[in-house]
């Protein structure tokens, strides 16, 4: 008697679980506090980036850690993820498995971007990366707060979400799942 009961709920929690019950599957919290936040199908995919003019928020350009030049241009007609962490910020070492399955899930359609800042050590930097394990996504040498200071962040670990039209939909702090959520729904739309 049990188990007849038990499975068909399971199977209904499983299909809620993975979006196939006919709706967008997304945390409640991020829904209940916002109704345009993301929540579709993380295994759908997306069209390339489109060519045509670049949004003023992708006209900056950087150095990454390792020295080479970096311009945002190159992420046009696709959502962006900037990343902004800081070398000693335990918080954003534990996003960095988060940061590099979601970098890996989405690779060639959602861009992930990290931007180190609030140190003056880029050898830190570098450390932070090859212990956090994010060494597959670019990260970006703001030692001087340039691009802190352009999206407004204040405090690490703050993400922006950037849709492939180049508007800014979300910046602040991500918890691993809302992170995971925010992809899925820039890869859509």
């Amino acid at each position: 008697m049990r188990v007849r009961v038990l499975v068909p709920l399971f199977v209904a929690v499983a299909l809620l679980a993975t979006g196939c019950a006919g709706g967008e599957a997304a945390s409640a919290r991020t829904l209940a506090s916002n109704p345009s936040a993301p929540g579709s199908n993380p295994a759908a995919t997306s069209t390339p980036p489109a060519a045509g003019p670049v949004p003023a928020t992708l006209k900056f350009t950087g150095t990454t850690l390792d020295g080479q030049p970096f311009d945002a241009a190159s992420l046009a007609g696709r959502p962006v993820i900037l990343w902004f962490w800081a070398p000693w910020c335990a918080t954003c070492f534990g996003q960095g498995s988060t940061v590099a399955e979601v970098a890996k899930r989405y690779a060639g359609r959602v861009s992930i971007v990290g931007v180190a800042g609030l140190d003056r050590s880029t050898k830190a930097m570098k450390d932070f990366v090859t212990e956090a394990e994010v060494g597959t996504i670019t990260h970006l040498d703001d030692r001087a707060g340039a691009l802190w200071k352009r999206f407004g962040i204040k405090e690490q670990s703050a993400f922006v979400m950037i849709s492939r039209s180049g508007e800014v939909k979300q910046t602040g702090y991500q918890d691993s799942v809302t992170l995971v959520d925010w992809a899925a729904y820039l890869d859509q739309h």
